[in-house]
């Protein structure tokens, strides 16, 4: 059986309406774009639609009709991994594990980290929005496919 197509995934996150072009640009190229939420509106939907097809989900703020009528949980299956997309992990329902998830995608603490519980990723890209506190402005570029997932994170504001 042939190995599944290498694809480059842009994972961001709690853009809260703020669509930055550097993060537009890292976006670039992208084969899918999956958001974690606090997506802010419509408008940064249809800009990261622009590069690239999109799921996404709804977050804790994303409180106008649009917001509304978005999903609480995405699955999404690409570069033969099955990824599983929420905003808050907290609110992880599903065991990943035994519903054959590889990749859980979250967001909503804007601090970016990945790490591994036996053979599933969780990913949170950090957020690509508005700064808070001290914390980065990151997103994601997660490649899928022959081998294990890697993630590569995105400064978006690098320190001056």
């Amino acid at each position: 059986m042939a190995s599944p197509k290498p694809v480059v995934v842009g994972v961001i996150s709690d853009t809260h309406g703020l669509v930055r072009p550097e993060a537009l640009a890292a976006l670039a190229g992208a084969d899918h774009i999956v958001h974690a939420g606090d997506v802010g509106g419509r408008a940064v939907f249809d800009a990261l639609a622009a590069i690239a097809p999109v799921t996404l989900v709804r977050g804790n703020n994303d409180l106008d009709r649009w917001g509304r009528s978005l999903p609480e949980t995405a699955d999404v299956r690409l570069g033969g991994a099955r990824l599983h997309v929420l905003h808050d992990l907290a609110d992880l329902a599903v065991d990943p594990r035994a519903a054959g998830i590889d990749v859980v995608v979250s967001g909503h603490s804007h601090k970016p980290k990945q790490s591994y519980d036996h053979a599933v990723l969780y990913l949170n890209p950090g957020s690509a929005g508005p700064r808070r506190f001290k914390l980065p402005i990151c997103l994601a570029r997660l490649r899928l496919g022959a081998g294990a997932p890697t993630v590569e994170f995105v400064d978006l504001a690098p320190a001056s």
